[in-house]
């Protein structure tokens, strides 16, 4: 910009820029062109929008009519332009109208049911003292095998068929990993639940699919005990199923907990006397659990000889199943809108 102020268009300069305007208005067919006259002469690097900025270089004296000049033109076009016959068209003609679209009132939406199961035990164990974590869906072999007490070429990983991305990379088989994570950045004493997707090379049957969902629990202190494991899962299962609900604890196998178990809850539909749902067997299996393996605690850098833990696992589509009596669990994944009105 020069020391000294521009020389300023005449009034008869901005009639002849105000009679360019209109031509270029009236010039207009269409929306393709009506977008060009807003650019050209109304948008931000605009003709109008540039005289504007000249402002600044106007002699003092000549600045008040020189901008009150400007501004009119910038803002009758601008009324011109959006009372235009084209956007009357735009907005109201034919085109605009879709005679499919629902009425009033507009259907609303509602959580999956798997989402609304999930919720309800995030709810119970938070208020039980339990904070949430979460971890990627996308792991190393470190965090999902190693760190856990699955050494190389153990046969236990052959317990969960895997998704291998690379050679140290998977998609993460249960939430386990979190428990890690958690240590990682954690002192005891540690209450979590970690819920999320996992996912296994299974074969898809009414039984079995290759995405489910987990909620995993970990707690860790001093003095930690099996019957606080017990106690923990007892409390949940009578505030989730039932105040009357019996638990049945069987001997298990986990390589990341010892002692490991696994839960059943009497059937909280036929109350223990046998029915389809639990195969007449009056229980349900529905987690597995145990106390936290030693070298597990080490992998997250915390002392087993002061520290002791227990953990469990819930699998989300197994309680649904179960509490909604579904009998396959495709359902959850196919979003048939006849299923999912239900819930």
């Amino acid at each position: 910009m020069s020391d000294s102020p521009i020389a300023v268009p005449p009034a008869a300069q901005l009639d002849a820029l105000s009679q360019k305007a209109e031509q270029a208005f009236c010039a207009i067919t269409d929306a393709t062109s009506a977008e060009q006259f807003r650019i050209a002469w109304l948008g931000k690097k605009g003709t109008l929008r540039g005289l504007l900025k000249m402002i600044r270089d106007v002699p003092e004296e000549q600045r008040r009519s020189f901008g009150a000049r400007v501004n009119e033109l910038h803002d009758t076009y601008e009324e011109k332009f959006a009372s235009a016959p084209w956007q009357e068209h735009e907005h109201t003609g034919a085109a605009a109208f879709d005679p499919a679209l629902p009425g009033f009132p507009f259907p609303q939406g509602s959580l999956h049911p798997l989402m609304k199961i999930r919720n309800e035990i995030r709810d119970i164990f938070v208020s039980m003292g339990f904070s949430v974590a979460y971890g990627p869906d996308i792991e190393t072999d470190y965090y999902n095998f190693e760190a856990l007490n699955f050494p190389e070429f153990h046969p236990a990983r052959d317990m969960q068929d895997t998704f291998f991305l690379t050679a140290t990379r998977v998609l993460r088989t249960h939430t386990s990993p979190v428990q890690i994570r958690t240590m990682e950045l954690e002192r005891p004493p540690i209450r979590s639940i970690m819920p999320g997707r996992v996912y296994r090379n299974e074969e898809i049957s009414a039984r079995s699919y290759c995405l489910f969902h987990q909620v995993e629990g970990l707690y860790i202190d001093r003095n930690v005990s099996f019957a606080d494991l017990k106690g923990t899962l007892l409390a949940f299962s009578r505030r989730f199923f039932d105040d009357n609900t019996k638990l049945k604890i069987r001997p298990s196998f986990f390589p990341f907990t010892e002692p490991s178990v696994e839960i059943d809850v009497e059937c909280f539909l036929c109350k223990g006397k046998g029915c389809s749902i639990c195969k007449q067997s009056g229980w349900l299996e529905v987690l597995g659990a145990g106390m936290v393996h030693p070298r597990v605690l080490a992998s997250g850098n915390i002392d087993s000889n002061e520290f002791t833990g227990f953990a469990f696992g819930i699998g989300i589509e197994r309680i649904a199943l179960l509490k909604y009596g579904i009998e396959d669990i495709r359902f959850f994944f196919e979003n048939d809108l006849r299923f999912l009105r239900q819930f």
